[in-house]
């Protein structure tokens, strides 16, 4: 048998068995007919079901809990943002407010299984991910005649998949795009997800969580990142994607086989205005065009080695994730003297999971020092696909978005 059809087969079982062994576990509810039921049902689903991680309950729900940016004048222009595996709205704490000041409806989803605790990916489902994102996209095409979505890593799979069979949408934001990991034992959690509910199990000294994210997560969750990218790499062989499309890419991103997020844009990314972020050095075999802007990633005057798979979503003066932020991930596939020097406050440097150097220790890059430059090149192509209307600035300052929280 040739490898294309073997491939296929293994993944048809993969999934079959974690369809056999999974059912429509206890999780957030969905079928809201509005953002604002949507998110205060989420809200009290959050206050009853989450493991907070700190005394401030009330800052927890905020970062977790679906979100809304609204602009200072009535919007023609909507997006929804859907966060990664593992992760939650906080992810476009800064991407949100960007996006509000230049007109747009901003709303990100809670992914069922996430916010609350890392046990409740167990039984979650990719259909229920799917449902929330067809709810709350139809709920948003009724309030503002032009809808984009964006994602981040699995939430790229989930917004591109939804956007082939959508029309109606009119651009997309891919960060991270988790079309196809660098390991080639992606479909394995499927396989096993039955017998081995935890490829790491939880246990005392192991943290499982942060504020805002989850450090583990069920042999089941990554099954179903697994079928998301079945489904969105079946969706590419179809044929190009016409509208404009911003992806972004970091060169040395430990989850993703970067080289593949390159061709895709190259062969299947066909509008003008679509742009290629490529965080990294150049690539020799990829053809010279103004669609593709590349950055270097390596700013040792910044003690930045390599950029990671997360850090292109944040501002560098993020409080959570900043230069300056109080969440320094320390556990970076770092050795015990590593791990230790950096939870004692030392001068680290920063790079991707697993990045090692003589003489240095590395903490996680959680910000890109990119992130203005960078938004400006996301306006540009959301402009392509649909201008925004001109804003007048109210007297004595600058347009204003409204976080609803």
């Amino acid at each position: 048998m040739n490898t294309p059809r073997l491939s296929l087969l293994l993944a048809a079982l993969a999934i079959a068995q974690v369809d056999a062994a999974h059912g429509q576990g206890a999780s957030l509810p969905l079928g809201q007919t509005s953002f604002a039921a949507y998110r205060e049902q989420t809200r009290q689903w959050l206050q009853q079901a989450r493991e907070f991680q700190s005394p401030d309950h009330a800052a927890e729900l905020d970062w977790n809990a679906p979100q809304e940016w609204r602009p200072e004048q009535p919007p023609s222009r909507g997006i929804l943002l859907v966060h990664g595996l593992g992760d939650s709205p906080w992810s476009f704490s800064d991407l949100g407010p960007s996006l509000a000041r230049q007109g747009f409806l901003v709303r990100t989803l809670l992914l069922p299984g996430h916010g609350s605790k890392p046990a409740d990916l167990l039984d979650t489902r990719i259909e229920q991910w799917r449902q929330l994102l067809r709810e709350q996209a139809a709920v948003l095409a009724r309030e503002v005649p032009n809808v984009y979505l964006g994602g981040f890593s699995t939430g790229a799979n989930l917004v591109l998949d939804y956007a082939y069979e959508h029309p109606e949408v009119d651009g997309l934001l891919l960060f991270s795009p988790a079309f196809k990991s660098d390991t080639a034992y992606d479909w394995l959690p499927s396989m096993i997800a039955w017998a081995k509910p935890w490829l790491r199990a939880p246990g005392p000294g192991r943290p499982s969580q942060t504020p805002v994210r989850y450090l583990n997560v069920p042999t089941n969750a990554f099954a179903q990142f697994y079928r998301s990218s079945v489904a969105v790499q079946a969706r590419l062989n179809t044929g190009s994607y016409d509208k404009p499309v911003l992806v972004v890419a970091a060169q040395h991103d430990s989850v993703l086989d970067t080289a593949h997020i390159r061709d895709t844009f190259t062969r299947r990314f066909t509008h003008p205005a679509s742009r290629l972020v490529w965080y990294g050095s150049p690539v020799p075999d990829m053809p010279q065009t103004p669609r593709v802007l590349t950055r270097s990633d390596a700013l040792p005057e910044q003690r930045i080695s390599q950029f990671s798979h997360m850090g292109v979503l944040f501002s560098p003066g993020n409080p959570l994730y900043g230069a300056n932020g109080a969440q320094r991930i320390c556990w970076n596939g770092q050795d015990d003297q590593g791990m230790a020097a950096c939870q004692a406050g030392e001068t680290v440097w920063y790079s991707d999971w697993g990045y090692r150097e003589a003489g240095k220790f590395h903490a996680r890059l959680t910000y890109n020092p990119y992130f203005e430059w960078q938004n400006g090149v996301m306006f540009e192509v959301l402009n392509a696909a649909a201008p925004a209307l001109p804003l007048t600035p109210k007297a004595g300052g600058e347009n204003q978005a409204t976080a609803l929280q």
